[in-house]
């Protein structure tokens, strides 16, 4: 397949980085913002609420604890959004990725890996005994949807030829993947959900452990680990548009302007499932990774290199 231009290609580097990060942060208010408007039901003011809470947050003493690794804390806090935002790099924006190499899925995945080091930190760091359950929680988490995420997106790639987004969006000029891979689909975007401990997956941050890995954080240092989750899951939403939804395609609009709705779509639809849904065990989260998700996306991966086989997809 022919290789992909880049926008650090087309527009150069920085204003490239600069379109990209900028996107970044426009994604990360809108899960924030449709989130404060499915708690609160409205309007105007609930979408300005996170800006409100992000000046806050800023001008808000830092707390410190009792002997706190300060470096491998710091370190974790500051890695949570940076690897976010850098998790945005292969996603397309107006067809074009910020850096586009043979394993653009690898690279994402790689993100996700980095970013459940990072927010481990995050609970180690303070040393604190509910930071510290927290952080052990969000470990065993983490071990177990990492597989599930890995396989859906293997699966993404075994039916586009490819691991190149530019390519992924090329293979579903005639049938959307979500069709095919309606099994990867839903278990990219768990997995993706687990990873940023929401909905469902918040055990990590639980009232039961005071806040958990989040509970000594405050200041500058909880702006940075929820806008790193919530850019995150925006950035999740992006790129299963581009992976599972067929990117910009669509009739009559612009391909950017589908793009957004369907990035818009998806961002609600993971807020809204997030705050419906209760909060499960920690144990439960695992025992149905391992049981459940691992052997469903391993038989959605099998049907879909049969359909390959059968020259179903056109690669």
């Amino acid at each position: 397949m022919p290789e992909a231009e880049t926008a650090a290609a087309a527009w150069g580097v920085l204003p490239a980085a600069l379109l990209v990060t900028g996107v970044a942060l426009g994604l990360g208010w809108l899960v924030a913002a449709v989130d404060r408007v499915v708690l609160s039901g409205g309007g105007g003011a609930a979408v300005l609420e996170p800006v409100r809470s992000s000046v806050r947050l800023l001008t808000e003493q830092r707390r410190t604890t009792l002997a706190p690794d300060r470096l491998l804390w710091r370190s974790g806090i500051a890695a949570v959004p940076v690897l976010a935002v850098l998790s945005m790099a292969v996603v397309p924006i107006g067809g074009r990725t910020l850096w586009s190499s043979s394993a653009d899925l690898v690279w994402f995945n790689a993100m996700e890996a980095l970013l459940w080091a990072a927010v481990w930190l995050v609970g180690w760091g303070p040393n604190a005994i509910h930071a510290l359950t927290g952080g052990y929680r969000f470990l065993a988490q983490g071990l177990a949807y990492e597989l599930p995420l890995m396989f859906s997106l293997i699966t993404v790639g075994v039916g586009a030829g490819s691991l190149r987004t530019a390519d992924i969006l090329s293979a579903q000029a005639g049938l959307w993947f979500v069709v095919s891979m309606p099994v990867a689909f839903v278990v990219f975007l768990a997995s993706a959900a687990a990873f940023a401990f929401w909905g469902p997956f918040g055990a990590p941050t639980g009232a039961d452990i005071a806040g958990g890995v989040t509970s000594e954080l405050s200041g500058v240092d909880r702006l940075l680990v929820e806008a790193g989750r919530v850019i995150f899951l925006g950035a999740t939403a992006a790129m299963a548009v581009a992976l599972f939804l067929g990117g910009g395609s669509g009739p009559w609009l612009p391909g950017p302007v589908w793009q957004l709705l369907k990035t818009v779509a998806v961002v609600v639809a993971l807020v809204w499932a997030g705050r419906r849904l209760p909060v499960l065990r920690p144990d439960r989260v695992v025992e149905v990774a391992w049981t459940v998700l691992i052997p469903v996306t391993l038989v959605q991966a099998l049907v879909v290199a049969v359909l390959l086989l059968s020259g179903f997809y056109a690669v």
